[in-house]
């Protein structure tokens, strides 16, 4: 079957280098990391950085954070101005200095201001804009359906569900039932994510819940290569690792290029032998040389 499976946006994780990696093995629209909408409205030059992406990388959605319907309007026209070829609004991450700001999951709290956020953000920019919504608040406010009725009513384009509540987190299993709620409810292209690490479960999530596209986060780490399914070679992986190396060093200044090399390739040695080991030496390696040499000494 065809499978549209795209890579989750995962702060100081998915930033240019990887992003870049996944769509070469075949991952479909790509997600920027968090871009804060207030930072980059004042320009924050970290910020400005996030925003930034790679030719080779389009279609490409900027994600934005915020709550302030103008602050996250005004950052959306910057970023369309700039290229991007979506504006995606990030309703769903849990960190609680997020959302003690109202940010994130929070918006699911407070559909009433979701509504001047969807209108406000939608009337600013004429690429496509979507939303990113976990299944609700708590256990007692399930309420992504109410919330993709509202985005739908105010001209959103496309819904991603990760169907945990915040209070959830990341923890138990993602009830899919609630993204085939949302899939049911409305008539915009819904994109599932959560509990998906393998193609398989990403032809499962569609067959379960109807969704459009798959998006995977966590099940990526290590494996910018699993929308290609299982049958990919030692060599071709030898191949992709050595690429998102380069890559890394290309895009980085040398002290950050050292920090993702070592991010990076411990996720890259899951399952080797001897691997907890092998990691204890990549953090205390001090160059990329030093870095290298541990990892392919066990790869």
């Amino acid at each position: 079957m065809t499978l549209d499976l795209r890579l989750a946006p995962m702060a100081a994780v998915t930033n240019a280098p990887f992003r870049l990696v996944a769509r070469e093995c075949g991952a479909g629209l790509l997600t920027s990391e968090e871009i804060d909408a207030r930072a980059l409205v004042d320009g924050n030059a970290r910020t400005r950085d996030l925003a930034r992406s790679l030719p080779a990388e389009h279609p490409i959605a900027m994600q934005l954070l915020g709550a302030d319907p103008d602050v996250l309007a005004e950052a959306a026209r910057r970023l369309e101005a700039e290229g991007a070829d979506a504006i995606d609004l990030n309703m769903g991450c849990p960190v609680a200095k997020i959302v003690a700001k109202g940010q994130g999951a929070a918006l699911m709290r407070d559909p009433l201001t979701a509504a001047v956020v969807f209108r406000t953000v939608r009337k600013a920019i004429a690429v496509s804009f979507t939303i990113k919504i976990r299944g609700g608040w708590d256990e007692r406010t399930v309420n992504a359906v109410e919330i993709a009725r509202i985005a739908e009513s105010e001209g959103v384009n496309a819904i991603t569900v990760h169907p945990r509540t915040r209070s959830q987190q990341f923890s138990g299993l993602a009830p899919w039932e609630i993204i085939a709620a949302v899939v049911s409810a409305v008539s915009l292209p819904v994109t599932g994510n959560g509990d998906v690490r393998s193609r398989a479960d990403a032809q499962a999530m569609v067959a379960a819940t109807g969704c459009a596209a798959v998006m995977i986060g966590r099940g990526a780490l290590g494996a910018p290569w699993v929308a290609r399914g299982e049958d990919v070679s030692r060599d071709e992986k030898t191949r992709i690792i050595r690429r998102h190396c380069a890559l890394i060093e290309e895009h980085f200044t040398p002290r950050l290029a050292l920090v993702q090399l070592k991010k990076h390739l411990a996720w890259y040695s899951g399952g080797l032998p001897d691997a907890a080991r092998m990691r204890a030496a990549l953090f205390s390696a001090e160059s990329p040389a030093a870095v290298y040499d541990v990892f392919w000494r066990i790869w």
